[in-house]
């Protein structure tokens, strides 16, 4: 399949060849659709804590996490262009087809501008031009408004990344995404010698840009919450890039010849959360913050599942030293495991494992509790699209929980399409992450993926159509083999900002 110089080309990028020879197999043989059993739902799967032990899960995690090294994780690698769909489309048409017309997206965002973040900088560059927003707007002309807002001559949104967007304003400034992680991680990420670590995945080519604005920030942020910032920045590796191909599942070559690679999607990024030194991490999407008049809820529940992460991880560590050390070694006590396996890690055993002998049980029961941990925040289904929580049956033939994308649904058969519309929840990634086993080593989570999963989507590339692969997702295939815990969190933790008018609903608005 590979000549000489794709396999130089696949050690540059430090690609195993048998690894892109399982992904073309993989696009040859399809990806399985996830075993869906059933959704998880209140009782059924998702917790909701009862008021009487908010407090105390709280209590729990605010009188150790000084003791933890935690990390707040956040994918920061998206590009703000998403973003301004409706504004090239009016540029587009208003250069090639010398059509103005506007549409009711760019109208409704310039008699909305006075509301955004940025309105103040874009008036004032406006203004240095001659321009008037007011009456630019009146007339009809809004087309500088929109190339200002775009070009780098204006704000230059069209060449940042979306953590440096202008999110929320306050009194004579702003604040942009990645500050509004910053001041999170100092309410409910402050470990030891108070120092609040963030780790953010970005774009090789905004990297500098997010170093110039945490200069430009960190001091009074510092002074301000009493802490010490650390953040690091990483990329999404070559190596995680997925080979490309034709329609008739053959590797597509460029007009050199040579192979053509997509990046793998957000699923790479395991490697640069296997990678980090951390007890605990929270993982956040860059997007979805909220302004500091709205932050108590996101702080209070954030604190809630580390209480529940930290008291299901003692539990685990106590089970595991008590089954290894023959200190629970009769029927009766492995049962009290088994039960709280089923019961609040809820993985359903395989058939057979209740009626086996002791040391299969053992087996299973170390098996399972030695993996590495999250706790996932579930919001109220209000349609969004993406992942939601499900019972999947595993390889094994136990059940558990896992978060399933739609394009990992097969939504033409009739009972898994019915079990995708009874979902009641949604993911908001929100994941609490324990990353360290019972004797303080760091789990290879590499081992825990399931290598199977992904997604397969048709692109277009010089002109023709091909086929690319991303990799298990993050939270998805990437997290397969973990112990999952899913937690009712309000809506209002939830505040995604996909395109430029999400930033006028009320949460974004201070």
């Amino acid at each position: 399949m590979f000549n000489e110089n794709d396999i130089e080309e696949l050690k540059k990028r430090n690609i195993d060849p048998e690894t892109v020879e399982r992904q073309v197999d993989q696009f040859r043989e399809g990806i399985p659709y996830a075993p869906l059993v059933k959704p998880a739902k209140i009782k059924e799967g998702i917790l909701k804590p009862c008021d009487e032990t908010l407090d105390d899960l709280r209590q729990l995690y605010s009188e150790h996490c000084k003791k933890e090294k935690i990390v707040k994780f956040v994918p920061a690698s998206g590009a703000a262009t998403r973003m301004f769909k409706e504004f090239y489309k009016y540029i587009e048409n208003a250069e090639k087809e010398g059509d103005t017309t506007v549409s009711a997206a760019v109208a409704e965002f310039v008699d909305n501008l006075h509301k955004f973040a940025f309105y103040e900088t874009l008036r004032d560059r406006l203004e240095r031009k001659g321009v008037k927003i007011s009456s630019n707007a009146d007339a009809g002309d809004l087309k500088v408004i929109i190339e200002s807002v775009l070009n780098e001559d204006g704000l230059n949104f069209d060449n940042l990344p979306k953590g440096l967007l202008p999110f929320h304003r306050y009194n004579n400034s702003y604040r942009t995404a990645f500050e509004e992680h910053l001041v999170e991680g100092a309410f409910y990420a402050k470990g030891g010698n108070d120092t609040v670590n963030i780790h953010m995945t970005v774009s090789p080519e905004h990297q500098e840009l997010f170093r110039e604005k945490a200069e430009e920030v960190l001091q009074g942020y510092e002074n301000q919450f009493k802490c010490h910032f650390n953040i690091e920045f990483s990329w999404q590796s070559p190596s995680t890039d997925t080979i490309a191909v034709d329609l008739n599942n053959n590797p597509v070559r460029d007009d050199e010849g040579k192979l053509v690679f997509r990046p793998g999607g957000h699923g790479a990024l395991i490697e640069n959360l296997n990678s980090l030194d951390a007890d605990i991490v929270f993982i956040k999407n860059i997007d979805n913050v909220v302004p500091d008049a709205l932050k108590n809820v996101t702080i209070k529940y954030k604190k809630l599942l580390g209480g529940i992460l930290l008291s299901l991880r003692e539990r685990i560590f106590h089970y595991i030293d008590a089954v290894e050390n023959n200190t629970m070694p009769g029927d009766g006590e492995l049962e009290e495991i088994l039960y709280f396996l089923e019961n609040e890690l809820c993985i359903i055993p395989p058939p057979g494992i209740m009626s086996s002998g002791t040391d299969r049980k053992r087996e299973y029961i170390l098996k399972k509790l030695k993996r590495p941990l999250r706790v996932c925040g579930m919001v109220e289904n209000r349609s969004e699209p993406g992942g939601g929580p499900f019972w999947v049956r595993n390889i094994d033939q136990s059940v558990s929980l896992q978060i399933v994308e739609t394009s990992q649904i097969e939504l033409s058969h009739p009972e898994v399409k019915k079990i995708f519309n009874s979902a009641t929840h949604f993911n908001p990634v929100d994941i609490l992450c324990s990353l360290k086993d019972h004797n303080g080593k760091k789990f290879d989570l590499m081992k825990h993926r399931n290598p199977n999963d992904g997604v397969i989507t048709v692109r277009s590339y010089n002109g023709k159509e091909i086929k690319a692969l991303e990799l298990p997702g993050l939270w998805n295939g990437g997290m397969a083999d973990w112990n999952t815990v899913f937690v009712e969190v309000p809506l209002l933790t939830f505040n995604p900002v996909k395109t430029i008018f999400d930033l006028l609903r009320p949460e974004h608005i201070s």
